[in-house]
Formats: C-alpha cells, structure tokens, sequence
C-alpha cells in the first residue's frame, strides 16, 4: 500500500474506544470518542500556514489530514473536544517515510513517519523532554487500530490501545 492509499483509508467518521495506562500513576482510564478524519489539499490554508511555520514548500507535501475529537470518558470527567492537523512530507525518492509538521491546539511540532512493508504506519515525535510513538494499521478497511506510547524524563510514562469502527451510512 502506498502512503497516499492508507491516508484516504484514514478519511472519514469513527467510533473510538480508547483503553490508557498511565505507568507513573498506576492509572488506567476508558473513553469513546467521535472522531472525523479530513483530508486537506496542499493548497489549504491550514496546511499553508503549518508549512510557512517550519518553511516548507506546500508543493512538497502530500497535504495534511485534519482530526477532529469528541471525547467523553467512563466515569464523568469533563467532556473533551479538540483537533490537530498533520501535514505529510515525504522523502524524496521514498514516499513510505518522512518527516510530518503536527499542529496540536496551539502547540506545533515536527517528526516523522514511516509506511512498513507491513501496512502499518509509525508516527514519532520528540521533543527536548518528551517522546510521542503512534503505530496504526487496518484490521479491515472499516476496523482501525492504535497503539501509543508516551515517555518522559522519567521513562514511559503512558500507552494506549484504540479500536475505531468506521461511521458507514446506512444503504438505503
């Protein structure tokens, strides 16, 4: 599967269900999310500026996917909403690895993706003080799967595992 394929598999609504540990805590929460998942061209504004931040060339990338979140956990904490938009740039002459510009609420961020022979895409960000990897493959086309791995000062810190079921439209 080319890199471009498996992000407009990504496209579209789910249905997330989002089991956490945090390690330093001893502490594991649920929740489910409404996710929606767009793509934008690289001529899109969000994906002009996130290019301008770091100054990319827009005509490099493959566009950016923007995530939107409606998430509410198990046991009555606050609702929580949120987006973040991802613009891709791939390398050169291989388009199943690059780096990826991250804008999260108002925080930007850079690191890099890999496509591996197995389907599964590999998302890294570091930061002077912290350490984001994110693994997501298809189970099928309308069964996605996560698992995330947070790591601070202090070593890893939290990781996740999320199951999303495709919103299909019912036929009519």
């Amino acid at each position: 599967m080319e890199i471009r394929e498996f992000l407009d598999l990504w496209v579209d609504r789910w249905f997330a269900l989002r089991t956490s540990y945090q390690l330093d805590h001893q502490k594991i929460e649920n929740s489910k999310s409404e996710i929606t998942v767009e793509r934008l061209p690289i001529e899109h504004p969000e994906v002009i500026k996130l290019c301008e931040q770091y100054q990319i060339d827009p005509s490099l990338t493959l566009g950016g996917i923007k995530t939107s979140w409606d998430n509410s956990v198990d046991w009555g904490k606050s609702k929580q909403t949120g987006a973040t938009i991802v613009v891709w740039i791939p390398t050169e002459n291989n388009s199943a690895t690059g780096q990826l510009l991250q804008k999260n609420n108002s925080k930007y961020l850079k690191g890099r993706y890999s496509l591996g022979d197995d389907e599964a895409l590999t998302l890294i960000v570091e930061e002077t003080d912290s350490y984001f990897e994110e693994r997501v493959w298809f189970a099928s086309p309308n069964l996605r799967l996560r698992n995330s791995l947070i790591k601070n000062g202090n070593g890893f810190s939290q990781t996740a595992f999320y199951s999303e079921i495709r919103r299909v439209a019912p036929k009519n």
